[in-house]
């Protein structure tokens, strides 16, 4: 088979049907907006309980600078220690990517939900310390951020939107000016699919943040319920290889 022949078809890990790259693509779209929306939920939980951002970065970063800044350098150790096992989660996560492990992005799921339900129970037995959920779930996020990295061959970011909102202006300016697209999948992968994607991500975010902010203050700490039934689901029944782990196949069996 050749590379480009590979490009265009992946096999369902299942049933072993081929299936179009548009196909794929579309089945890591819905994914990839379903993850986004988890991590704009869990982030918008963890501002209204810990006041601290457990999948956007940056924001920890800018808070941690300042508090440290200010000289209150105690009250900067929440969003540092969310930046270091969020590092931590998105470290053990490629490690398992590039390991011999079968199913990593089942695993990964599986762990996500297992670490966030694992915050349910230690708020249950009375866990004071906001230091551990941070942590914990942080690192889980880290983890998550890992499962897809990529929806046909655009970049995607999943726990944070900085970056995507970046690539929104980006492919729209290229869409508008009718640039070629060089890693084009097919005549459905232009400049302006692609400016629609990041929209769907970033609006999958905002619509889990949005939801999180109207059952946290209600609700608390068993609002992570939802993210963790929707986690495990997907670590049951996730069944498509992804495009970037079939090309890194294809590349490994291709090289000299």
């Amino acid at each position: 088979m050749t590379t480009d022949t590979f490009v265009k078809r992946v096999h369902d890990s299942r049933s072993g049907k081929v299936l179009p790259s548009e196909e794929v693509a579309e089945l890591q779209e819905w994914l990839a907006v379903g993850l986004a929306m988890i991590a704009g939920f869990v982030d918008a939980y963890g501002i209204i309980t810990y006041d601290t951002y457990l999948s956007f970065m940056s924001g920890n970063t800018t808070q941690a600078g300042y508090r440290a800044g200010q000289g209150n350098c105690w009250a900067a150790v929440p969003s540092a220690l969310a930046i270091v096992f969020f590092v931590g989660g998105s470290f053990a996560g490629t490690l398992l990517a590039h390991s011999a492990v079968r199913w990593i992005r089942r695993l990964v799921f599986a762990v996500v939900a297992a670490l966030l339900a694992l915050i349910i129970g230690f708020t249950q037995l009375g866990v004071s310390s906001s230091w551990v959920p941070i942590s914990v779930v942080s690192f889980a996020m880290g983890a998550m951020n890992t499962a897809l990295s990529r929806v046909g061959a655009q970049n995607v970011s999943l726990t944070f939107v900085t970056g995507t909102l970046s690539r929104i202006g980006m492919q729209l300016a290229l869409a508008v000016r009718r640039a070629p697209l060089p890693d084009s999948q097919g005549s459905w992968d232009t400049h302006l699919y692609r400016t629609f994607l990041m929209a769907g991500i970033w609006a999958g975010f905002l619509t889990g943040a949005l939801l999180s902010g109207m059952v946290t203050p209600r609700f608390g700490v068993w609002v992570l319920l939802f993210p963790v039934l929707i986690l495990s689901a997907l670590a049951a029944f996730d069944r498509t290889i992804t495009l970037q782990s079939a090309l890194e196949t294809q590349g490994r069996s291709t090289a000299p």
